[in-house]
């Protein structure tokens, strides 16, 4: 359903953390014009912990809006009460999204059998098919392969892939020897996306993309082959240095540095990178040739 690259799209600010109408709508049009396949809003480089939920899908509305159907949407919408994300899902579908991106419950550390039973409760008045977010480093909940298997052969048409931001390459071949070709997978990691895709994954769901949106369609498109390579390598620094400090501070202080205009603002917990971390992104930046 989904594949090639998908910027999680950052949430322009202004210097008082209100919400930037205009600049994110210019955002979302670089980013189809630039060939962005599909566009994540509200997802965890949006900064949707710091979201009203009535801003929340707002926000998403505004990017459905912009995209106007040349793209998909697929909206983040998780969230660690059962209830609560399945008053997400309701409101993506009623702001107009294609899809809905889902971590497990984060915080109240389920086991593996209350992952399941969360989207087990979900999936039946599901209004969208579910894209699951498996980024434990940040949920402290990790959707074990046996697990994901489990959930998606219990709801096929619910959840059509994965978000894989654990970094453990093995678990594409161990969820494609389950779940076959069709079972979406999209890497979570910019800088693992040329191994994801070499042993079966078909996109990235990427912070890089934000900046670089051209690279990393191109990329995408270019398969696992040496122009691939070539890629990869031109933007290796860049993925690494997006991650210098507490994400998304260094991303949206590229956008500064890639689009001048583009208010950087950020929402207290998350603030401005480190002098050292604008360094490496500046660096970063200057590798991929776009300073």
């Amino acid at each position: 359903m989904f594949s090639g690259s998908i910027p999680a799209l950052v949430t322009p600010f202004d210097a008082d953390g209100r919400f930037v109408e205009t600049a994110y709508r210019e955002l979302i049009e670089w980013q189809i014009s630039e060939g962005s396949s599909a566009l994540v809003p509200c997802g965890t480089t949006g900064e949707a912990a710091t979201l009203a939920k009535e801003e929340h899908f707002a926000i998403v509305k505004v990017c459905v809006d912009q995209a106007h159907g040349r793209v998909p949407v697929i909206a983040g919408a998780g969230s660690n009460d059962t209830r609560v994300a399945a008053a997400n899902i309701a409101a993506a579908k009623e702001s107009g999204a294609d899809a809905a991106l889902m971590v497990p419950p984060y915080y109240n550390r389920p086991s593996q059998d209350g992952i399941f039973q969360h989207f087990a409760a979900l999936a039946p008045s599901s209004p969208l098919p579910i894209v699951l977010y498996n980024v434990p480093g940040r949920t402290v909940t990790d959707i074990q392969p046996e697990t994901l298997i489990r959930i998606v052969e219990a709801f096929p048409k619910v959840f059509v892939g994965v978000k894989d931001a654990t970094g453990v390459l093995q678990r594409v071949s161990q969820h494609r020897a389950a779940l076959g070709d069709s079972f979406c997978q999209l890497s979570g990691n910019d800088d693992l996306a040329l191994a994801f895709n070499a042993v079966g994954g078909v996109g990235c769901i990427s912070v890089t993309a934000n900046v670089a949106p051209r690279l990393c369609a191109d990329f995408q498109a270019a398969g696992t082959g040496p122009e691939a390579l070539a890629l990869h390598d031109r933007l290796f620094a860049l993925h690494t240095s997006l991650f210098t400090d507490a994400s998304p501070g260094p991303v949206k202080y590229a956008m500064t540095k890639v689009c001048p205009s583009f208010p950087g603002g950020l929402r207290l917990p998350m603030t401005w990178p480190s002098e050292a971390s604008r360094a490496a992104v500046d660096a970063g930046l200057e590798r991929a040739g776009l300073l």
